[in-house]
């Protein structure tokens, strides 16, 4: 089904607009709450990522987190000059680089799960558990949906 049409389409009423605007504002909010942790948001989401064990390669966060190759080798580099994380070559391919947290990194990535919450909280309080639900899954069909 086309929910657009030349006709109709507004850009400040279209979708991408207002997930643009939701994405700067919660950036924005995000950064804010993690900067005693002197990270921001998209490098909260490497961290969590390394500390959850659901990557473990610059390639992997990329493909999770939807970041392009040059964004995260940026990241990567501030994260390792902040003492935070350690790039080193995988023994069995020497093309894939494997990252691991410095125990500092594990500090700070312990003390996210204090912070975001809150932010993300103070975003939905005014949504009820099942709007909250149903947002997260409309959501999630949007991602997946090609």
């Amino acid at each position: 089904m086309k929910h657009y049409t030349r006709d109709n389409f507004q850009l400040t009423q279209s979708i991408g607009f207002h997930l643009n605007k939701a994405r700067n504002s919660l950036l924005m909010e995000m950064d804010s709450a993690l900067r005693p942790l002197d990270i921001n948001g998209q490098q909260m989401g490497i961290l969590l990522s390394l500390t959850r064990g659901v990557a473990s390669t610059p390639f992997e966060i990329s493909k999770l987190l939807g970041i392009d190759s040059g964004l995260m080798t940026r990241m990567l580099d501030k994260l390792e000059e902040k003492g935070l994380l350690e790039r080193s070559r995988s023994i069995d391919n020497r093309r894939v680089v494997n990252l691991t947290l410095t125990e500092k990194g594990k500090a700070v990535a312990a003390q996210i799960p204090e912070i975001a919450p809150e932010v993300l909280n103070q975003r939905l309080k005014e949504f009820s558990e099942a709007e909250f639900l149903e947002f997260r899954r409309l959501l999630q069909k949007f991602v997946s949906t090609r």
